[in-house]
């Protein structure tokens, strides 16, 4: 009997390898139109899913970006009102503003996008333990749960007094945390179950050989993220109902991680 790793490396080998991406029937306004076509060529219905992608096997595309995504987890706790019906927890159970009051007060106006409100780039903390220059901090409490806090003294804005509320202009004011119980679930459903595989390119952009990593569990996971190898990018901004909080780390690593090539 065929085991699951060859059944993938027979459909690379069949639908994919020495072939180039073919996207004239894609939506061309899509920024994931490649990965669509991969996952088509391999046999990967698109879903919502957070079971692995085929044969609990999870597969990652290479891209162009220089990094790749372990998933894209919103966090348990914002300190805006989120949800239907809107959440109530310690977070924010003091303040009762809007996501868009939100990105206000701790995001930034994107010129490119007419003004366009963000929480990303240089106001929300990409690695652990380093302050961003609105003030704004990543780090790993004691139960294992990720928190971004605030510290109104570390906001280097200079304006910053007319922007943020008077019961805001305080320390560790957390504004987002990500739960242990719930990262943990989401990697693990995804990575900790067979593994996970990529699809490599040539400088031409010709699928040339697929690779495969080992399962990784949440405690391996964590420590990448202590070490700075895991980083958060954030690219919520205003009039999307997504919060696109993305966990990533760069290719190079993920290439460090595969043992079987073909």
């Amino acid at each position: 009997m065929i085991d699951d790793k060859q059944k993938i490396i027979e459909l690379f080998f069949d639908n994919v390898k020495g072939k180039k991406v073919d996207t004239s029937k894609s939506n061309q306004r899509h920024d994931g139109k490649k990965g669509h076509w991969l996952e088509q060529q391999m046999g990967i219905e698109a879903n919502a899913s957070n079971s692995p992608d085929i044969f609990g096997y999870e597969m990652k595309n290479q891209t162009s970006s220089g990094k790749i995504t372990f998933g894209d987890w919103s966090a348990d706790e914002y300190i805006f009102q989120h949800g239907r019906p809107k959440k109530i927890h310690k977070t924010n159970e003091k303040y009762s503003i809007s996501k868009n009051e939100f990105l206000k007060i701790f995001g930034k106006p994107n010129e490119k996008k007419n003004g366009r409100l963000s929480w990303s780039g240089s106001p929300c903390p990409t690695y652990i333990n380093r302050y961003s220059s609105y003030g704004q901090l990543l780090q790993i409490d004691t139960n294992n749960d990720i928190v971004i806090s605030y510290s109104y003294f570390k906001d280097t804005r200079v304006n910053k007094e007319q922007i943020v509320p008077l019961e805001m202009q305080k320390e560790d004011l957390i504004l987002a945390k990500w739960y242990r119980s719930s990262i943990k679930k989401k990697l693990e459903d995804k990575f900790n179950q067979k593994g996970w595989f990529t699809c490599k390119m040539d400088s031409n952009g010709i699928y040339t050989s697929i690779h495969f990593g080992k399962p990784m569990n949440f405690e391996s996971w964590i420590e990448l993220l202590e070490k700075g190898i895991v980083f958060f990018d954030s690219g919520m901004y205003q009039g999307n109902s997504r919060n696109y909080s993305q966990w990533r780390a760069s290719t190079a690593f993920w290439d460090s991680l595969i043992v079987e090539s073909y």
